[in-house]
């Protein structure tokens, strides 16, 4: 479990480095900005690595029973989820304007929808950790991220691409889930 924790802490930290207003001050005072890009790279990078690692060899702890018959619901929250992780690497769209960092509000439904499915404390500190974190940045970057831009009809052609596309990697996780992650999915 103290390596799951050491990832989060590594990957996490990082990212809300603006939110403890050290981002300015490393990025232009102290470090530059490439030595900064770098160095918040590599923690990002090795936080990530030691999440993937940590989550599989962490014990199974069961805090709470998870209702198999509603697992589905899950799956359906990752629909939405999807479409706003695709919707927020897309330059502007309407969705995007609308909600400023789509991709976090994905995250936060993608955490969601994992913690409805999981009880065991690995996942629950995971899956807890990303929405928490994803849910603080969303709500911080909207009240910086604000657009004088008005919105453009053709923006919701982006906005078509961001569902599609989104609807396509859902299928594709959906259908090798069981292969990526060693867990089936609630219609399988």
């Amino acid at each position: 479990m103290f390596v799951l924790c050491l990832g989060l802490i590594l990957f996490i930290l990082p990212h809300l480095l603006r939110e403890f207003g050290l981002r300015d001050k490393l990025r232009n005072d102290l470090l530059g900005v490439g030595p900064y890009m770098g160095i918040y790279s590599l923690f990002a990078l090795a936080g990530l690595g030691l999440i993937i690692w940590g989550k599989s060899i962490a014990p199974f702890v069961m805090i709470w029973e998870p209702v198999f018959e509603l697992r589905y619901i899950s799956s359906i929250l990752m629909i939405p989820a999807f479409i706003l992780l695709v919707a927020g690497n897309i330059p502007m769209s309407y969705l995007r304007w609308q909600l400023r960092n789509p991709m976090l509000l994905g995250v936060v439904i993608w955490g969601f929808a994992h913690l409805w499915a999981n009880g065991d404390l690995a996942s629950m500190l995971l899956f807890g950790s990303f929405t928490l974190w994803a849910g603080l940045k969303f709500v911080t970057l909207r009240q910086v991220n604000k657009s004088t831009i008005e919105p453009e009809l053709t923006w919701l052609w982006r906005d078509l691409i961001a569902v599609v596309a989104g609807a396509v990697v859902y299928f594709l996780v959906y259908v090798s889930h069981g292969q990526l992650f060693g867990v089936g999915l609630a219609f399988n």
